[in-house]
């Protein structure tokens, strides 16, 4: 009798749980196996920033980032106060999307197309004509701010967008805020969106860029930033908390990548410290949101594509600075999840994303200590583990680390 109390009690505390996943945006653990056929061999995110800037983390570090396998930076903690681990990418791709779809429970395993000569001809010509557009520039890969400074002054001039993609399935459109407004933009984005959807053009992601300024000098993207997903993309743990009343709560641009797929509010940021902010606001309040989905943008998009290391170890201090207070709100049953949807290294010569491992912190008052997690084969483990505390139904992909992380657990047996 007082072992089935034990169980009914622990049952209870887990039933309670809410979930803070917080995803730093391209925050990669070290290259995948597969990353030669990314053309990402050598890719570090995480190692190479430490070694090249040897930031101070002490509060990932009592999480257990360095204790993570494969890290191997000789700066491991004794007293680790949290599980730590790392994971493989299942899926086709290394981008936003499919790292956030495989984290929540789905893998896309069948790859979106690249386009790394640029968009066919017909395709731009099919997007002009649905849009209306006269024109468009250049239309190829490359970098987004080298192509404000090389082309905005004649989009400015002419009114046609910056069209152009990069290594992902991306169609990226750049237009100046004063000429053709951010609405604006967005409706061309979904015009686009729709005609993407075609099988013989199969591109995941399309990209509003607004921008600001006078001259090529001072030209910068905004906040104003809105992803257009292909929506037919297979179920995940947020459409099975939904469909069992159980309400999530999206910060950043998650809801962008599920197409508000499962989500109950939205809260739209201008980056990491607003992110951040938001998510403690959040955290602090007393609601009834079963997951807090953040993601933090700046990692990848202000330092990542720009190659920039020591303003990506700056923005991983901030982000550790902050932690405790994170922490400290946290109610007694509340379960933090730190992790990735991608790589990307700033201290190598590519401006793309890459094929890494992704790290795994999972913290909590009544989650057991100091628990190495180990190598998980795929993204999917955190939507399994969150589905199976949840007592909901598991999707076809992920392994459950509910039992390795769950102290003072009651074994059954034969009393």
């Amino acid at each position: 009798i007082a072992a089935l109390l034990f169980q009914t009690a622990t049952s209870a505390q887990i039933m309670n749980n809410r979930f803070i996943i917080m995803v730093l945006d391209g925050f990669g653990a070290g290259e995948a196996p597969d990353a030669d056929k990314y053309g990402d061999c050598g890719s570090a995110t995480f190692q190479h920033i430490y070694e090249q800037t040897h930031l101070e983390l002490p509060n990932m570090k009592k999480l257990g980032i360095f204790n993570i396998d494969g890290i191997n930076l000789e700066n491991k903690e004794e007293n680790v106060i949290g599980c730590y681990g790392k994971a493989q990418e299942k899926a086709a791709g290394k981008n936003s999307p499919v790292g956030h779809w495989e984290m929540s429970g789905y893998v896309n395993e069948v790859a979106f197309a690249t386009y790394p000569n640029g968009f066919p001809e017909e395709m731009i010509e099919e997007f002009k004509q649905k849009t209306g557009l006269q024109g468009t520039l250049y239309n190829g890969v490359g970098s987004g701010t080298d192509l404000l400074k090389k082309y905005g002054e004649e989009h400015m001039k002419t009114g046609y967008p910056i069209v152009y993609t990069s290594a992902d399935s991306v169609f990226q459109i750049a237009a100046h805020e004063d000429i053709i407004p951010v609405e604006k933009l967005y409706e061309i984005c979904k015009i686009a969106r729709e005609m993407l959807n075609n099988p013989k053009y199969n591109v995941g992601t399309v990209i509003a860029r607004p921008f600001v300024g006078d001259k090529a000098e001072n030209f910068t993207r905004t906040y104003n930033r809105k992803d257009f997903e292909e929506e037919n993309f297979g179920r995940t743990m947020l459409d099975v908390l939904n469909e069992n009343n159980k309400k999530v709560l999206a910060i950043g641009k998650i809801n962008d990548l599920f197409s508000g797929r499962g989500i109950e509010k939205s809260i739209h940021t201008q980056g990491n410290a607003d992110g951040i902010e938001k998510t403690i606001e959040a955290i602090k309040e007393d609601n009834e949101y079963k997951l807090m989905y953040t993601n933090l943008v700046d990692f990848d998009m202000l330092y990542g594509h720009r190659n920039n290391v020591e303003g990506y170890a700056k923005a991983l201090e901030y982000f550790d600075s902050k932690l405790p207070e994170i922490m400290e709100n946290m109610k007694q049953e509340d379960i933090l999840i730190i992790t990735a949807d991608h790589g990307n290294d700033p201290a190598t010569p590519s401006t793309d994303h890459s094929r890494e491992y992704v790290p795994i912190l999972v913290y909590g008052k009544n989650l057991k200590q100091n628990v190495n997690l180990g190598t998980r084969k795929t993204y999917a483990d955190i939507a399994s583990t969150i589905l199976d505390m949840c007592d909901l139904e598991q999707l076809k992909y992920g392994e459950s680390f509910k039992e390795e992380i769950i102290k003072n657990r009651y074994i059954t047996g034969k009393l």
